[in-house]
């Protein structure tokens, strides 16, 4: 299980959030700065929805997953990982690096084989995300974003579907896994 801030749930720092607020704005034709919490919460939403529909973790954040220990090879849920930085004991004890195994597959997935003989819950954390920041995010997924951001903020009294150029951006960068994964 992934903790906090897996993907879907995106809090955007302070100069991504500015240049996600600016670009939905710009849509919206909105010039003053009444409404920009509202505005960032929508762009933040639209990129949580984004990042559940692509498959992918959009922006680079560090995440944790909790792991049972099985001895053989695990996936971490998240993709694309750039990092797997630590593997710990529940109680955040960080293991002997001859505990464990870990490899990120050419595809952005994250491996982790846990073999320090004790039962129990061990937890993964590690960096994901397409981007380091809302610049290089791809610009379809972005503008996917910002046209979903914009239609949550002008429907937000109505129920009115999203533009279907939204999925049309975003299509040619999903991740659907069709078998699951062993690793060998």
């Amino acid at each position: 299980m992934i903790e906090d801030n897996g993907p879907g749930v995106v809090t955007l720092g302070a100069g991504d959030r500015a240049l996600a607020v600016a670009a939905v704005k710009a849509v919206l034709r909105v010039a003053s700065a009444d409404e920009d919490e509202l505005i960032a919460a929508f762009a933040e939403t639209a990129l949580g929805l984004a990042e559940r529909f692509l498959g992918q973790v959009t922006i680079r954040r560090t995440m944790r997953e909790s792991f049972g220990v099985t001895g053989g090879w695990q996936r971490i849920g998240a993709a694309p990982v750039r990092a797997i930085t630590q593997v710990e004991t529940a109680a955040g004890v960080a293991l002997a690096a001859t505990s464990y195994a870990i490899d990120i597959d050419p595809q952005g997935e994250g491996w982790v084989r846990v073999s320090d003989g004790a039962s129990g819950t061990r937890v993964v954390v590690f960096d994901a995300g397409m981007a380091n920041d809302w610049s290089g995010v791809p610009g379809p997924i972005r503008q996917g974003v910002v046209l979903l951001a914009a239609h949550l903020f002008d429907a937000r009294e109505h129920a009115t579907p999203p533009p279907l150029a939204v999925t049309a951006l975003w299509r040619p960068f999903r991740r659907i896994p069709l078998l699951t994964g062993k690793h060998s």
